[in-house]
């Protein structure tokens, strides 16, 4: 049985006809040319129930997914890893209840807070930022979803290496991941998994040719490519725009010598 809102949860508020979404805050009143909407109305209810304005209409109110989070919710000061990365490295790396991640940069916080997401009560993320403005950002949001207890933050340059041992993953989120291998790998258990995401296909190149000496197998490396159509079922043809490149990523898995 789902659980009813309670007073100032974030909620998606959804409208079916055009399809359209906000992020907003339960007990707060909220206005779209559609009319205002009493959100107050929504304690108690499931997600899923409706609210009406004083115009008559109707949105849907349901709980943030994760993807909600990070495109809705997740204030930015940098470029974010999107949802299509992200999930495909939570599966490709294994991310689950009780593994250990670390992560570099913090950035704006939006891969941090999947990935908290992901390991649950029972896993940890570390996270590491050299710019303090950036961290005390990724603190923020993360604190916003309630996950903060998941996470260590740490400003630290990681060319001093991290400070953790046997991570089932790390996630490399730099300029410049090359300089940064046999830190990552390091701090890696055996049979960890590495993971690398940069926009340039110069900046994959340099990153491959620094594997070979590294205890690495198993290497990947890919882009993802979303497209969403449009919704006439006697129609149906892709939109006429999409975000074609965000980024390429690398995988590797540590090996014991």
């Amino acid at each position: 049985m789902p659980k009813p809102f309670e007073p100032g949860e974030w909620i998606v508020l959804i409208a079916s006809d055009p399809p359209r979404r906000w992020i907003a805050r339960i007990g707060e009143k909220f206005s779209t040319a559609a009319g205002v909407f009493d959100l107050q109305d929504l304690v108690g209810q499931l997600p899923g129930s409706p609210v009406t304005s004083h115009l008559g209409h109707r949105l849907f109110a349901f709980r943030p997914t994760a993807a909600d989070w990070v495109m809705h919710l997740v204030k930015r000061q940098t470029q974010i890893t999107y949802p299509k990365e992200m999930g495909y490295i939570l599966v490709r790396a294994g991310v689950g209840p009780g593994a250990r991640v670390i992560e570099s940069g913090s950035g704006s916080g939006a891969s941090t807070l999947l990935f908290a997401l992901a390991v649950g009560d029972t896993g940890h993320v570390y996270s590491y930022e050299q710019r303090p403005e950036f961290s005390h950002l990724a603190q923020q949001n993360v604190a916003q979803a309630g996950v903060a207890h998941r996470v260590t933050f740490k400003v630290k340059d990681i060319a001093e290496g991290f400070d953790e041992r046997d991570a089932d993953v790390v996630f490399l989120d730099v300029r410049e991941p090359w300089r940064y291998l046999e830190q990552a790998v390091t701090a890696l258990a055996s049979g960890g998994t590495l993971v690398v995401l940069v926009p340039t296909t110069n900046q994959v190149s340099e990153t491959l040719r620094a594997l070979p000496s590294l205890p690495l197998i198993d290497t990947e490396v890919l882009e993802l490519l979303l497209r969403h159509y449009k919704l006439n079922p006697d129609r149906l043809r892709p939109e006429d725009r999409m975000v074609a490149h965000t980024a390429f990523l690398l995988f590797a898995r540590k090996c014991a010598l």
